[in-house]
C-alpha cells in the first residue's frame, strides 16, 4: 500500500547560515530538489531559537487552513546542534522534540495519517568516527495490529545527518555531504523513500572524509513510523 501523493506537497526549510559556511550550497540544492519533485517550498534563513518554533507553528496553521488536499510535508532543519537540540542564530537552543510535535497526528489535522518527513542537518554531539572493520548482523522486529484509531506519532520519518552523539560534516564551499547526497538520490533515483535513504546511507558509509588530516566516517540515522510506501517520483 502506498501514500496518495496526488495532492499538494509542502516543504519548509529553516537554515542557520551564520558560522555555517557551505549552507547556501545546501539551500540551492534543496530548492532544486523541491522544484523537481513538485513541492511548494518555503525557506527561512537564520531563525532564532524562538523563530524555529514559531515558523513550525505557522507552517502547521497554514497547512490546516488549506482547502485543497495535502499529500505530505517535508521539514528541513539545518543548524549547529547537540543531541536533541538545535542552536538558533541567537545562540539559544530549541528542543527538536518540540519542533517535531507541531505536525503530529494530534496537532495537524490536515496531515493526519499522511507522511511527514523531517531532515535534520546538524551535529548531535562531539564524537568523531574513525571507522571500524565490517561485522555484525541484522535484527528485524515486526508487529501487526489493526486499530480503529491512529497513534499520535505515526506516518513520520526523521532523517538525521549523523547518529546520536556524533559530529555532522560540512564543506565550506560545497555544502554538507549529507544534504548533497540526499538531493542527488531523491532527484535521480526512483523507489520508496526508505529504499532511497538506504542508498544515501550506503554512499555516505562508503565515503571517507578528511578532517584535520584524519580520516573520518559518518552515516545518517533514519527513524520511521511510516505505515505505507512513500514515493516522491
Amino acid at each position: 500500500e502506498t501514500y496518495d501523493m496526488s495532492g499538494a506537497r509542502l516543504a519548509l526549510t529553516l537554515c542557520v547560515t551564520k558560522a555555517r559556511e557551505g549552507s547556501e550550497a545546501d539551500l540551492d540544492a534543496l530548492e532544486r530538489m523541491f522544484q523537481q519533485l513538485g513541492f511548494e517550498s518555503t525557506m527561512k534563513r537564520d531563525p532564532t531559537a524562538q523563530q524555529f518554533q514559531e515558523e513550525l507553528e505557522k507552517f502547521q496553521q497554514a497547512i490546516d487552513a488549506r482547502e485543497d488536499f495535502v499529500s505530505c510535508a517535508f521539514v528541513v532543519l539545518m543548524a549547529h546542534g547537540l543531541e536533541g537540540r538545535l542552536k538558533g542564530k541567537d545562540e539559544r537552543m530549541v528542543e527538536l522534540e518540540d519542533l517535531f510535535q507541531a505536525l503530529n497526528n494530534k496537532n495537524c489535522r490536515a496531515l493526519r495519517a499522511k507522511p511527514k518527513v523531517y531532515i535534520v542537518q546538524a551535529c548531535r554531539g562531539e564524537q568523531r568516527d574513525p571507522g571500524e572493520p565490517v561485522a555484525g548482523g541484522d535484527l528485524v522486529m515486526i508487529t501487526n495490529n489493526t486499530p480503529e484509531t491512529i497513534p499520535t506519532y505515526t506516518d513520520t520519518l526523521h532523517v538525521f545527518s549523523t547518529i546520536e552523539g556524533y559530529i555532522a560534516y560540512r564543506h565550506d564551499q560545497e555544502g554538507s555531504y549529507f544534504i548533497q547526497t540526499l538531493v542527488d538520490v531523491f532527484v535521480n533515483k526512483r523507489g520508496p523513500i526508505l529504499e532511497l535513504l538506504t542508498e544515501v546511507t550506503r554512499r555516505m558509509a562508503e565515503a571517507e572524509m578528511i578532517q584535520e588530516g584524519e580520516a573520518r566516517k559518518v552515516n545518517p540515522e533514519i527513524q520511521s513510523t511510516l505505515r505505507k510506501r512513500l514515493y516522491l517520483q
